[in-house]
């Protein structure tokens, strides 16, 4: 056990120190020739259900000219359509046309900043930027974005689609659409408009609270128009301490620090606090961010990471996992989780910083190829990082409930989430109720964890029943919304039933798109559209394609049988008979 803690940790420290350089991810499309015959899947190269997603064609536009013309034919000959970014970020399949006759249109060369407005504090960029182009170009200007995402690989229309978001609850909130004041967006229309119309909404139009976080269903959003901030430096600080008052400090925390997340590692009882804070530009500091775990990583050391916690896995080696996770948390905080004072090095609290070098990072993506000796960690291409990543919003009225939930069931299986403290633990964002149609319905704070996911569909994981009953519990007994572009297919059952703008919606969605060639059938199922979004079969809540109502959607052969939840009896969990 000691050696492969020994070995742990210096895999960590030999990425943190080393992995500097990387193969950038392949391309999430892939087709026979001339663009014809195409495959589309996400950056894990895989979806919840692990099927394969077809598509007759794949289109690239690099002007909005040409975009309008390819939404044109795709109207006149009733094809179905997806958007596709450039990296492919979501996990549910938003991506996938219908059918192998549908078309994929790729926004990857529409990644034009268009206009910068000082005076106005505006920009305006087309809907394939990164989220790190738009934000550097900002800080050129002396402006800034002041909540993003944590990392920068995302487009500015992935972002919108999916409703993506960093934290806040002061001023607009941690949501990035909540700063869109304009976007064009490029809709079906009939043959007397040419087939094709782009729509303008300004922030007095009433539809861009559809077209903010549209799910790709409405058209192709052709630019976007943001409010931005006078650049402005952030003071970083992380402190930790025993969960044991987390559920007293968990409101107030939010509502003292304008940019202050926490990271919970529930079964080492310790909560990280992110004190982040605006400070006065002249302060001194040159401060960056670069996230540990996204930076690249050698390809050795990822599969040597991953061979390790298979091997728990399969002995169901609860305490080597968690040694493994006290290793793991240890050397981050030790790294100050990558905050650097200078861009080089970590020398002490607090980390001060212009905005753009603080908010976001992601530079695994950064890098000449060197034939996948290292890669960002998740990287399908090699033996990388195998998860599942849930991610559901709750409600600021019930969530000390929630948390107080959590804490009983790690009181009855100290060890149950290891796994979640070794992937990095439960980062809780703060986010403001949206103006939105599906957006957040009200002030909330967003649990976000990844954990193990087994190669085999078939194989359940250590502590199996724990892992689904807080899933529903956050799901279901406190009514949370499942983030747009994350978790498995059980989180959006019954989802549009817990919007209550949802009916102006798909009023919108009616209107720009009376045919659904921008419709698939997973939107049609989330949107309430059409039944199916879970599906029962043997083994099918392994996978979260379910919830379990018979021992056969477990592992009945491997001793997991369906029963109820230790605390939430509504749950139906699949649990080790020992």
């Amino acid at each position: 056990m000691g050696m492969n803690q020994n070995l742990l940790k210096f895999i960590l420290v030999f990425t943190f120190v080393y992995g500097v350089l990387s193969t950038p991810p392949d391309d999430p499309i892939e087709c026979s020739s001339n663009n014809t015959n195409c495959t589309i899947t996400n950056s894990y190269a895989i979806f919840p259900d692990r099927t394969t997603c077809k598509a007759a064609k794949v289109l690239y536009p690099s002007t909005e000219e040409e975009l309008v013309s390819m939404v044109a034919s795709a109207a006149r000959n009733k094809s179905k359509v997806k958007v596709a970014t450039r990296f492919s970020h979501s996990i549910p399949k938003l991506v996938c046309p219908d059918g192998r006759d549908g078309v994929l249109i790729s926004t990857k060369y529409l990644n034009t900043i268009l206009k910068i407005d000082v005076e106005a504090r505006t920009m305006t960029v087309e809907s394939g930027v990164l989220l790190r182009d738009l934000i550097d170009e900002a800080a050129r200007f002396g402006l800034a974005l002041p909540c993003t995402t944590y990392w920068w690989g995302l487009t500015i229309g992935g972002l919108l689609g999916t409703g993506a978001h960093g934290s806040s609850l002061w001023g607009t909130g941690g949501a990035v659409h909540e700063r869109v004041v304009g976007i064009r967006i490029v809709t079906p229309a009939g043959p007397k408009e040419g087939y094709a119309k782009v729509r303008n909404l300004s922030e007095f139009d009433e539809d861009l609270s559809a077209a903010k976080v549209s799910l790709g269903v409405l058209g192709v959003i052709s630019q976007v128009t943001l409010k931005l901030e006078a650049l402005f430096k952030r003071s970083i600080t992380y402190v930790t301490k025993n969960d044991s008052d987390l559920v007293d400090q968990v409101l107030s925390f939010g509502q003292q620090h304008e940019f202050g997340d926490i990271t919970w590692f529930p079964s080492q009882l310790k909560a990280m606090y992110r004190i982040d804070l605006r400070v006065p530009t002249n302060t001194s500091g040159n401060g960056l961010y670069d996230y540990i775990p996204s930076r690249s990583t050698p390809s050795a050391t990822i599969a040597a990471t991953r061979t390790t916690e298979e091997i728990q896995e399969v002995t169901r080696n609860a305490t080597g996992k968690c040694l493994s996770a006290i290793s793991a948390t240890e050397t981050m905080v030790a790294a100050a989780y990558g905050l650097t004072n200078n861009g080089t090095l970590f020398t002490g609290y607090p980390v001060i910083g212009f905005s753009h070098r603080m908010q976001s990072s992601g530079s695994c993506l950064d890098s000449p190829q060197d034939a996948l000796k290292t890669v960002c960690s998740w990287d399908p291409r090699i033996k990388g990082l195998f998860f599942y990543e849930t991610a559901f919003s709750i409600g600021l009225s019930v969530v000390k409930k929630f948390i107080k939930d959590v804490q009983k069931l790690v009181a009855l299986e100290p060890q149950s989430l290891c796994g979640i403290d070794l992937n990095g633990g439960i980062l809780l964002r703060y986010i403001k109720a949206s103006s939105a149609y599906l957006g957040k319905t009200e002030d909330s704070i967003d649990f976000d964890f990844v954990y193990y996911r087994s190669r085999d569909p078939m194989e359940p994981r250590l502590f199996e029943d724990i892992y689904e009953e807080i899933e529903q519990m956050g799901l279901f007994k406190y009514g949370g919304l499942p983030h747009w572009g994350k978790n498995r297919n059980l989180a959006f059952k019954g989802v549009i039933n817990k919007y209550h703008n949802a009916v102006k919606f798909l009023s919108v969605k009616q209107v720009y798109d009376p045919q659904g060639i921008f419709s698939n059938e997973w939107t049609d199922q989330v949107l309430g559209l059409k039944n199916g979004v879970t599906m029962l079969k043997d083994g099918c809540a392994l996978e979260g394609l379910c919830i379990c109502s018979e021992d056969r959607h477990c592992a009945p052969s491997k001793g997991y049988f369906c029963r109820p939840g230790r605390l939430y009896m509504g749950a139906r969990v699949c649990r080790r008979r020992i």
